[in-house]
C-alpha cells in the first residue's frame, strides 16, 4: 500500500491518503476463486478484449473470435479456485487457451516493402472521413495479408507484431522454443511484406 501525503486546507493539517494498488490478473483470479465476483468483472474488462483482439486476427471472423473470447473466458472461470499464485501469468495462459480454441474451430470448419512496424494506430476519432476510410482500408489490407499466412506463421505474427507479447511469451502460449518462434516470426514478417508490397500506394504509404 502505498502513501500520498495532502494538505487539509480547511485547517492547515497535514494528512495521509492511502491509495491501494491496482491487483495483478493473478490476485484476481484468486479474490474470485474465492467469491468475489467483482474481480472477474475487472478480469473481464482487463483481459477478454485481448482476447477478442487475437482470435479476430487469428480466424478472420468477428463472430467466430467473439465465440472463442466467450469459451477462453468460461474456461477461466472454472480453473480460478485452482490456481496457483507464481505458477503462471493468467494473460499467458489465457493467450493460450485462446489460440488453442481457434485451432480447433479451425480444424472444425476444415473437416515494394511493408514493415509491420509501420501499420497505424487506429484512427484519431477527430480525422477525417478520408483519413478515415484510409486507415480502414489500411486495417483490412493486414487482415487480407495475415490470411494468406500459414496458420503457425500467422499466429506468432499476430502474438509479436499486434498483441507485442515478448518471443519469451509467444513460446509458452505455442508451446515451442524461443527460436522456433523467431523463425514464424522472420517468415511471417517477410510474407507480409511480399503480400502489402504491391499495395504501397493504393494505402498511402510513402518510400523513403
Amino acid at each position: 500500500m502505498t502513501a500520498e501525503t495532502g494538505v487539509d486546507r480547511a485547517h492547515g493539517a497535514t494528512r495521509a491518503t492511502f491509495v491501494e494498488p491496482a491487483l495483478s490478473d493473478e490476485a484476481l483470479l484468486i479474490r474470485f476463486g474465492n467469491g468475489d465476483p467483482s474481480a472477474a468483472t475487472e478480469l473481464t474488462r482487463r483481459l477478454a478484449p485481448r482476447v477478442l483482439s487475437l482470435a479476430t486476427r487469428v480466424l478472420g471472423n468477428r463472430a467466430e473470435a467473439e465465440d472463442v473470447t466467450q469459451e477462453a473466458m468460461l474456461r477461466l472461470w472454472k480453473i480460478a479456485p485452482d490456481w496457483r499464485n507464481g505458477e503462471a501469468r493468467v494473460s499467458t495462459w489465457l493467450y493460450r487457451v485462446g489460440m488453442n480454441l481457434c485451432i480447433d474451430h479451425k480444424r472444425r470448419v476444415r473437416g515494394g516493402h511493408v514493415d509491420l512496424d509501420a501499420i497505424p494506430e487506429p484512427p484519431d476519432p477527430a480525422a477525417g472521413a478520408a483519413e478515415v476510410l484510409q486507415e480502414g482500408a489500411r486495417r483490412d489490407a493486414l487482415q487480407d495479408a495475415l490470411m494468406t499466412l500459414p496458420e503457425r506463421q500467422r499466429q506468432a505474427v499476430v502474438l509479436r507484431h499486434i498483441e507485442e507479447l515478448t518471443n519469451p511469451e509467444i513460446a509458452g502460449v505455442m508451446e515451442i522454443s524461443v527460436e522456433a518462434v523467431e523463425s514464424l516470426t522472420a517468415r511471417g514478417k517477410r510474407a507480409l511484406a511480399a503480400a502489402l508490397a504491391g499495395r504501397r500506394e493504393e494505402l498511402g504509404y510513402q518510400d523513403g
